[in-house]
């Protein structure tokens, strides 16, 4: 798995931005958000149980990594269409805001080593991407267990800031100072 250090691969996906199939779908790469930090996750399958409510609660925090300059994009191996569908039936993800990948064939799971062996479906990863394509944050959790967007917004916050963040720092907290202890 790649991991914190390494260059975000490069990659060119279809997405989904809305519930209109006329002007819904968008391509997006790896330099569609020039400048800004990425939050990347991976979500194993369209029409599950666990994954409409990690979605849906990064959707709910848009406004906030949008105030960060940090663009949220989702994926799983279903195609743009499954996305679409899932979009039109469940309201959740109705209301999505941000890019629904598809990573059709599993080229950016396999290039970033998240595939899950046994299932044969994207890990639930989730990558923090700084502006120039390095990975700062990378974590991966169980297929059945759900992850904490509060948690990757509070890890962007920590990573923006530059300083030595202490266990549970948040936004606006004094970071530590060596030697003054």
């Amino acid at each position: 798995m790649l991991g914190v250090g390494s260059k975000f691969p490069e990659f060119n996906l279809q997405s989904v931005l809305g519930k209109d199939q006329k002007n819904t779908f968008k391509e997006i790469n790896s330099s569609s958000y020039n400048g800004k930090w990425i939050i990347f996750f991976f979500w194993p399958k369209d029409f599950t149980f666990v994954c409409p409510t990690e979605i849906s609660a990064f959707s709910d925090l848009q406004k906030d990594f949008e105030e960060r300059n940090t663009q949220v994009l989702g994926a799983s191996m279903d195609s743009e269409f499954v996305h679409l569908a899932w979009k039109k039936e469940n309201s959740e993800i109705g209301r999505v805001n941000f890019p629904m990948l598809a990573d059709i064939g599993g080229s950016l799971t396999d290039e970033l080593g998240i595939k899950d062996a046994k299932h044969g479906v994207s890990q639930r990863a989730t990558y923090i991407i700084d502006p120039n394509m390095v990975i700062r944050h990378v974590s991966v959790v169980d297929l059945n267990v759900g992850r904490s967007p509060e948690e990757i917004l509070r890890t962007l916050d920590a990573l923006q800031n530059g300083g030595l963040c202490p266990v549970n720092w948040k936004k606006g907290s004094p970071t530590l100072q060596p030697g003054n202890e």
